[in-house]
């Protein structure tokens, strides 16, 4: 029916499509990021349960044992946190002596390079001070909401996951029956690929914070410096945020360095650290590991870590890649939306669609990977 629409009017139900699927996320974050969530924990998950029914394990100890599983990894990395911040608040006179030492020096400069003086300097941090206190205020007036709101979201995920996993024949069937029986084996190999590229990126990652956290924090700690696992794990969780997560990381482990030191050389070694762990995490270990994997342009990359951050906060930036990667495998089965896979992949044309008509169609062509520069 919608193929005889004149093409204004299918292209403008897909952009209304795409308006109300964002606008349900933003109403419905609340709900829909829990469940999203506990269905890639579930989909990572799935071997472990099909091992365990394979060795006639019963059916619901199949589903708890997995669940308690991710709730030891859990506890692990909270206490882990817990036990460095409590190394931190140990340390605290003595970052304070080293916060002091910097702004001084950094007041010193500035002075030398500008007309601003010392009483000047001191009355401009004085005002921030009072803004940043007067921010705080008002954050600490939500964060028993935000607190309760994280305690919820984690009481629900272990529920959802259990749920999912129990129903999951439903859940199959019930998307079986959206489609017509001739698609059906388009279907099937949709929700494999779907449910083997989100294993692969999820075991991906965790691998991938296993061996920055080891190579990171354990040369910053033969070098000698300190808080060195802090920073590792810190940066090695950040950098699952795509192309932002690595931003932040870098200025987290110069600030943890700084208030750790009275000079500058161990912020320059952090630095050239991160660069040599970086290098090594993107040429060599990340693409034989998920690169291979999810096939997204580095544009929709971003645009995805920043819209999943407004829609949902940070559990929006980590779950960015994995939904952009599911649409595509959606949309390259489906005829009608092709052309959204193409837009979010990596597979550059292999000439110019301006100059070879082939290039314009839907059917396939010859790409080159979109990292290669001729």
């Amino acid at each position: 029916m919608i193929n005889n629409f004149p093409l204004t009017v299918k292209r403008s139900i897909e952009l209304l499509g795409l308006i109300a699927l964002v606008t349900v996320m933003v109403v419905a974050k609340d709900i829909i990021m829990p469940m999203l969530m506990a269905f890639f924990i579930s989909i990572m998950l799935l071997p472990v349960y099909r091992f365990l029914k394979k060795k006639k394990v019963p059916e619901t100890l199949s589903i708890v044992l997995p669940i308690l599983l991710v709730a030891l990894f859990v506890a692990l990395v909270v206490w882990f946190f817990s036990n460095q911040i409590g190394m931190l608040v140990k340390d605290f006179p003595q970052i304070k002596a080293n916060v002091t030492q910097h702004i001084n020096s950094l007041s010193d400069w500035v002075s030398r390079i500008t007309h601003y003086n010392d009483k000047q300097q001191r009355a401009f941090i004085q005002d921030k001070s009072d803004d940043l206190m007067n921010m705080g205020t008002s954050i600490a007036g939500g964060a028993a909401v935000t607190l309760s709101g994280v305690f919820v979201f984690i009481g629900l995920l272990p529920i959802y996951i259990y749920l999912m996993l129990f129903y999951k024949d439903i859940l199959l069937r019930f998307i079986f029956m959206w489609f017509q029986t001739d698609d059906h084996p388009k279907v099937k190999d949709a929700i494999y690929e779907t449910e083997s590229i989100i294993k692969s990126y999820l075991i991906g990652l965790l691998i991938q914070i296993t061996y920055m956290t080891v190579l990171l924090g354990g040369i910053l700690m033969l070098i000698g410096i300190k808080h060195a696992l802090l920073i590792g794990v810190i940066f090695a969780i950040l950098n699952l945020i795509p192309y932002v997560g690595a931003l932040i990381g870098n200025l987290i482990g110069v600030l943890l360095t700084l208030t750790s030191s009275q000079e500058l050389w161990p912020v320059i070694t952090v630095l050239g650290v991160i660069a040599f762990v970086q290098f090594l995490d993107n040429n060599i270990l990340m693409p034989r590991i998920v690169g291979s994997k999810v096939k997204i342009n580095a544009l929709f990359a971003i645009l995805g870590v920043f819209i999943g951050g407004s829609i949902a906060g940070v559990s929006g930036m980590f779950l960015a890649l994995p939904i952009v990667a599911v649409l595509k495998i959606i949309f390259d089965r489906t005829n009608s939306f092709k052309q959204w896979g193409v837009l979010l992949g990596d597979e550059r044309p292999a000439k110019s669609p301006m100059t070879f008509p082939t290039f314009r169609k839907k059917k396939p062509v010859e790409t080159r990977s979109g990292t290669d520069k001729n």
